[in-house]
Order: C-alpha cells, then structure tokens, then sequence
C-alpha cells in the first residue's frame, strides 16, 4: 500500500513538473519567435538605408569629381588605351 502511495506522489509530482516546463517553453519560445520578428524588421530597414546611402555615395563621387579644386589635388587616373598601348610593347 505504501508503494503505491508513492507512486501515485511521483507520478503527482511529475504531471505537474511537465505542465510547467511546457508553460515555460512556450514563453521562451514566444519570446525568441517574437525577437526574431524583431531581427528581420531591422535588417529589412537596414537593406534599405544601405541602398539609399549607396545613391548618395555614387552621387558625392561625382560630384567630387567634377570639382575643380578636387582635380588640381586628385588628379584623374590615366585612360585604359595608354595602359592598354604600354602593355603592347
């Protein structure tokens, strides 16, 4: 009688430890979805500013081309025809 009282404690004791793993596994994992989310929104809005800041880059380096005074100190790069005409000989 006595082992069985026991087992029935044991088998109590573990119903009720397995409910609250399952309750705390579901928090975590409701978490974890939910961070995720949160990653994906941010590298979505990231791609997007790269793309925008990519444009403007582009658009600086013309700019700064164009300048005369970044000419006289940065002088263009010599054309691909004179390299082309060096390697030849």
């Amino acid at each position: 009688m006595e082992t069985l009282i026991k087992a029935d404690i044991f088998f109590f004791i573990s119903s009720i430890a397995t409910v609250v793993l399952t309750v705390l596994f579901s928090v975590a994992l409701f978490y974890f979805i939910k961070a995720g989310r949160n990653l994906y929104l941010i590298s979505e809005k990231m791609q997007n500013h790269f793309a925008e800041s990519e444009e403007f880059v582009l658009d600086l380096k013309e700019r700064l081309e164009d300048n005369m005074i970044f000419r006289m100190f940065f002088p263009p790069a010599r054309s691909k025809k004179h390299n082309a005409k060096k390697d030849e000989k």
